[in-house]
C-alpha cells in the first residue's frame, strides 16, 4: 500500500503547531488514495514525537540520525526528505506551509528533480493531481495539476486546516531509516538563537491587538500593550510601524512578517494592505478600528468601530475591566 509520508518540522524536538495541521490532511489526502499516513522526523531530537503523531494518524514514523543533524540545516534536512523518498516510495510527501517546511521541501524537490507546490489549500487527487494553492501573497487562489508519475511534494498553507486528532489513534511505530549524509552539508546549520520570552507568541496568541501607523508612536502602544494583557493575548504591528522604529521586527504580522490566527483580532489604525492582511486573514474574528471608514482593514472586518484609536482602545480596556469587577 502507498503512503502519504509528512516532514515533520520541529524545533529540537518542539513540534511545530502547523505540522500536525499537515497531518490532518494527509490523514484525508490518504483516505481518497487508500494510502496510509506515515511520517518522517530528523534529528534524535525528535524521536519523541512518535506517540504524538500517532494520534494524529501516523501509522510508522520513521526516525533520521546522524551527526549533521544536531540542528536545524535546510541543506541536510532537504537530503534527508530526498533520500526518505527513495527508499520509501512514498505516493504524496507533504510539509507545513512556513519558511522552514517550503524551504526544506524546495531542497528535496531539486535533489530529486521533481515538481514541487507551495501552500497548498486543497487536493484533489483522482485522475490528475490537481491542487488549490495560494499565490501572490494570498490575493489569488490558483488551480494546477502536478505532473510527474513519482512522489508528489507539496506543503499545507498555514491555517488552511484546523488541527484534529485522528478519531482512533494509529500505532505511530518508530523505525530507523538509514540516511548517508555528506559532512558538507553542515555548511548551513542554526548555530545560534537569541531566546524569546515564556509565553504566548504571536503565531500562538489567542488575541492579537495590532497598531498600525495609526498609532503615532513607540510611546503610543502602551494602550495596545494593556488592552492585549487584559485579554491574556499579544501585541502585533504593521510593517510601518517597524520601518518607523516603533516595534520589533519580531511583532510584525504579514506576508514578510508572522502569519497569526487569532480568535480575535483587533486591528488598530491599520490601513489593511494586502502584506498586512496575507498574515492576519486566518483570524478568526477581526475588530478593526479605524478613523477611516473606507479603509481596507474595515471593509474586511467583521466589526468596525470608526474612530479615534486612542479613546477607543482605553474605553475598551476600561469595560473589560468594569465588567470584570
Amino acid at each position: 500500500m502507498s503512503a502519504v509520508l509528512v516532514v515533520v518540522e520541529h524545533d529540537r524536538g518542539a513540534m511545530a503547531p502547523a505540522t500536525l495541521e499537515a497531518m490532518t490532511v494527509a490523514r484525508s489526502l490518504a483516505g481518497q488514495l487508500d494510502a496510509t499516513v506515515e511520517a518522517v522526523t530528523i534529528g534524535a531530537s525528535a524521536d519523541e514525537l512518535a506517540g504524538q503523531l500517532g494520534v494524529y494518524g501516523a501509522t510508522r514514523v520513521h526516525r533520521a540520525h546522524d551527526d549533521v543533524l544536531g540542528d536545524y540545516g535546510p541543506e541536510a534536512w532537504g537530503e534527508v526528505v530526498a533520500q526518505a523518498v527513495r527508499a520509501l516510495d512514498p505516493a504524496v510527501v507533504l510539509a507545513t506551509g512556513t519558511d522552514r517546511g517550503n524551504e526544506v521541501l524546495a531542497q528535496a524537490a531539486a535533489r530529486l528533480d521533481v515538481p514541487f507546490v507551495a501552500n497548498v489549500t486543497d487536493f484533489r487527487p483522482n485522475g490528475s493531481f490537481e491542487v488549490t494553492r495560494v499565490r501572490w501573497g494570498g490575493s489569488l487562489l490558483e488551480i494546477a495539476s502536478v505532473d510527474d508519475d513519482g512522489a508528489r511534494l507539496a506543503t499545507v498553507a498555514h491555517h488552511a486546516v484546523d488541527a484534529v486528532p485522528a478519531d482512533d489513534a494509529a500505532a505511530g511505530e518508530a523505525v530507523a531509516i538509514d540516511v548517508d549524509l555528506d559532512p558538507s552539508l553542515a555548511r548551513t546549520v542554526v548555530t545560534d538563537r537569541v531566546e524569546r520570552e515564556a509565553g504566548v507568541t504571536l503565531a500562538t496568541a489567542p488575541v492579537v491587538v495590532g497598531g498600525g501607523r495609526g498609532v503615532g508612536s513607540a510611546e503610543a502602544f502602551a494602550p495596545l500593550q494593556e488592552l492585549a494583557l487584559e485579554l491574556g493575548g499579544v501585541v502585533g504591528c504593521s510593517r510601518a510601524v517597524t520601518n518607523n522604529g516603533w516595534r520589533n521586527h519580531t511583532d510584525q504580522v504579514g506576508q514578510t512578517g508572522t502569519r497569526i490566527a487569532p480568535d480575535v483580532y483587533f486591528a488598530c489604525g491599520i490601513s489593511g494592505a494586502i502584506q498586512h492582511w496575507v498574515g492576519a486573514m486566518a483570524s478568526k474574528q477581526i475588530v478593526a478600528i479605524n478613523t477611516d471608514p473606507q479603509a481596507n482593514m474595515v471593509t474586511r472586518a467583521g466589526y468596525a468601530v470608526i474612530g479615534d484609536l486612542h479613546e477607543v482602545v482605553p474605553a475598551i480596556t476600561a469595560e473589560i475591566r468594569r465588567r470584570r469587577g
